[in-house]
This record gives structure tokens, C-alpha cells and sequence, in this order.
């Protein structure tokens, strides 16, 4: 039953006046509207507050992902990701304090779009920055094929053109409910290769993998290598790298801070600019 009938019921049980019923009814209201609902309860795909690492810094600690100290960026090219959390972006301005790429949000689930992903997308990389999107994956929902069409077909493609980086699937805390989307180890690392394989299918490229560390070694452990196909984004607040997910060797990607000198995250890839259009290129 639904806050709204809960209240009604309440309210006629008791014989409140129809003054007081309403008031309640109106708070009732409010309430269903700003509590976040559970995937029984329909709960939407997507929403402006989850984006690669909101789930992540909620888990791990929102205090290491706003305060970690810099780390050495000897031999790294600095970036961002952003979102619609951040609405329109004034490229201009990371790009004259030192970004050089970008990772946009482009979808959630089957059923949400950025709505400020092409002016994040294209205006990246107006100002000369390489760019990229992600989707914020829901494996519960539905399968990653099905995930991954619906990525590429809102703004997820690819081009070797040294501007556009492979896209990207941010897999994470469920933001609606059980941390591994109620799966196993073996059931979502196939999900996973669903959704890369796919990608690959319509891009030519597989994907960067967004995750932590935590979160793969819990709900991925090593049921899957992906270290010889897919680049690593690995999110870990501090200033040093520290453990990696089981089947990679080395970070493509660390998005380091949660807010800092730049719209949205702070991240580093680990080579020179030259690698990374060589990335963008394929």
C-alpha cells in the first residue's frame, strides 16, 4: 500500500477531521515524492544523483572522496567525469586549468538519459578535450546486451578519431537496494561480459570498466579477467592507488577525488598525452 492509502486508512480509523486528514495526506505526499523507492516499488531507472561513484563514495566514505590529498601526478594526463548532476559545463574553464579528458554520463538502466549529455559531450570536446560516456549499469533490471543497446543508441558510440574514448560501464553499489544486484559472483560477471561483448559488437570497442575495487572483489571476484580487453577506471579516494580489482594489472583510469579543481570528479590516466589518443584512436 502506498503512503497515501496508509494515511487515508489511518485517518478514517481514528476519525480525524477532514483538516487534520488532509494535512497528513499533503505529508504523505511529499514523502512518497522524495523517498527513493525500492526495486519492488517501481523505482525508476535512473535519477540525477547516481553517477560513477556517487554509490561508491556513500559506501567507501564521502569524507576520503572530498578531502583526499593529490596524489603524484608525475607521467599522467588530469581529467574529470561529469554528469547531469553538474548541468550545463563551462568547458572553457577546466579545460584552462589543465583537463584534457572527459567521461560524460549518457544513460542509466533502459530508462534514463542525461539531459545535459550533449552539451557535456559535445562541449568537451569543442575546447580540445578527449571524451568519452558511461552508462550506469542496472543489472537487475534487465540483461547487459539489452543495457548496452540502449547505451549506444543515446549517445554510447565510438569513433577512432584520437577525440573519443572507448565507452564506459560504471558497475557499482546498487544505489535502490542489495549491493550485487541480488546476483551472484558467476551471474554478474556474465552479465558484465553480455554488456562488453555487445558493446564491441556495435562500437568495436569493449568497454572501459568504472568500479571499485571493493565492489568488484564482492560481487565480480574472479570470475572474470578482463585486464587483456577492457581498460580499468578504478575509483579509490587517496592519494595512493592501493590494491586493484582481480583481473587487471595496472589502472587506465583513477578517479582519485569526488570534487576538486574541475566540474564533477577528478581523474588521471595513467600515461602521457600521446597514449591517450592513442587510446581514443584504437
Amino acid at each position: 500500500m502506498t503512503p497515501e492509502g496508509r494515511t487515508r486508512r489511518w485517518a478514517t480509523r481514528w476519525g480525524l477531521p477532514a483538516t487534520a486528514a488532509a494535512v497528513l495526506l499533503a505529508v504523505a505526499r511529499t514523502t512518497a515524492l522524495h523517498a527513493e523507492p525500492l526495486p519492488d516499488e517501481g523505482a525508476p531507472e535512473g535519477s540525477d544523483q547516481h553517477y560513477a561513484g556517487s554509490e561508491i563514495a556513500k559506501r567507501e566514505g564521502w569524507a576520503s572522496a572530498r578531502s583526499a590529498a593529490a596524489p603524484d601526478q608525475t607521467g599522467t594526463v588530469p581529467g574529470m567525469d561529469v554528469s547531469s548532476h553538474q548541468g550545463d559545463v563551462d568547458w572553457g574553464r577546466p579545460w584552462g586549468d589543465g583537463a584534457r579528458f572527459a567521461y560524460v554520463k549518457a544513460t542509466e538502466g533502459t530508462g534514463y538519459t542525461n539531459p545535459h549529455f550533449q552539451q557535456q559531450y559535445d562541449g568537451s570536446r569543442g575546447v580540445g578535450m578527449v571524451r568519452g560516456a558511461y552508462h550506469f549499469a542496472l543489472p537487475d533490471r534487465s540483461d547487459g546486451g539489452t543495457q548496452a543497446d540502449y547505451f549506444v543508441d543515446h549517445g554510447g558510440g565510438w569513433a577512432g578519431d584520437g577525440m573519443t574514448l572507448p565507452g564506459a560501464l560504471d558497475v557499482e553499489y546498487n544505489p535502490y537496494g542489495d549491493t550485487c544486484y541480488g546476483k551472484d559472483q558467476d551471474a554478474m560477471a556474465e552479465w558484465v561480459r553480455q554488456f562488453s561483448g555487445r558493446l564491441a559488437e556495435r562500437t568495436g570497442r569493449h568497454a572501459t570498466i568504472y568500479t571499485s575495487t571493493s565492489w568488484w572483489n564482492q560481487c565480480v571476484g574472479d570470475k572474470l579477467r578482463l585486464g587483456e580487453s577492457n581498460p580499468l577506471w578504478v575509483a579509490h579516494y587517496t592519494d595512493q592507488l592501493g590494491q586493484l580489482p582481480h583481473g587487471w594489472d595496472y589502472q587506465t583510469f583513477w578517479q582519485w577525488q569526488a570534487a576538486g579543481q574541475f566540474p564533477g570528479d577528478q581523474n588521471l590516466f595513467n600515461g602521457d598525452a600521446g597514449q591517450l589518443t592513442r587510446l581514443a584512436t584504437g
